[in-house]
């Protein structure tokens, strides 16, 4: 029962009322909220999930198989539309999403010279990267470290070697290599560190839905090798290479 003044009023029964009513109502509320900010991170998530999978990447340089195009340290951004949407890699614990790779609308194909992110043919979880060499159809040759496609000396302005040895091809295809034909739907891949560079020439070609995407632009650069809490890693930082365009 409630008492007010001059009157006798009835509680509808199992409603609550007061303070009680009022710590129901602020439950409520936090309730809604928390509801709200779930609903928002799921979006944000799938946001992010789908720009990765078919928009932009970010990948970091780890070794110098790119020198000196690309450095150790430099991180960069992917254009994975430019080659059409695919269906995204993911794999988590052995499982991997069905029809990885897939090609779901053509738009353009790799093109001789893009610098390109692939998923490393024997190991998928591994992102490599290298430059175009021969695409589909191309007959590929290496002679003392010069490049031929389809018997023509290719011009090569991205090369760079570090070793004046050429040894024989029987010692390894490092500098002597094929020839070879690029089947269909594949391309021939090399660092531009051509003297220190694991790619097409020692593990083959790379299948065409393996293609991650064409690097464009680096976005952060600095020195991997110093520690990252000590002032020489931000010292290190490459102020000029940052929003360099990848070519």
């Amino acid at each position: 029962m409630e008492e007010t003044a001059g009157e006798t009023r009835q509680t509808p029964k199992g409603k609550a009322t007061g303070p009680k009513k009022q710590a129901e109502d602020q439950t409520a509320g936090l309730g809604a909220k928390f509801r709200e900010l779930v609903e928002m991170l799921v979006f944000v998530l799938v946001v992010v999930l789908l720009v990765r999978g078919f928009v932009i990447q970010a990948f970091k340089i780890p070794s110098g198989s790119m020198l000196p195009t690309l450095q150790i340290g430099d991180h960069l951004l992917v254009n994975r539309f430019i080659y059409g949407l695919r269906v995204p890699y993911y794999s988590l614990g052995g499982w991997q999403m069905p029809f990885a790779g897939k090609l779901l609308a053509p738009i353009s194909k790799p093109q001789h010279g893009d610098v390109i992110v692939f998923r490393f043919p024997k190991d998928p979880d591994t992102d490599y990267i290298k430059r175009v060499i021969g695409l589909p159809g191309d007959t590929v040759e290496v002679r003392d470290k010069a490049i031929y496609i389809n018997g023509e000396k290719a011009a090569d302005p991205h090369a760079h070697f570090t070793d004046g040895m050429t040894p024989d091809a029987v010692k390894g295809p490092r500098d002597n290599f094929g020839p070879v034909t690029v089947p269909a739907g594949h391309f021939f891949v090399m660092g531009d560190n051509r003297d220190n560079s694991y790619d097409s020439r020692f593990w083959g070609f790379v299948p065409e839905q393996n293609v991650l995407g064409k690097a464009f632009i680096l976005y952060w650069s600095w020195d991997l090798q110093q520690d990252f809490t000590s002032s020489a890693r931000w010292q290190s930082i490459r102020w000029s290479r940052i929003f360099n365009i990848v070519h």
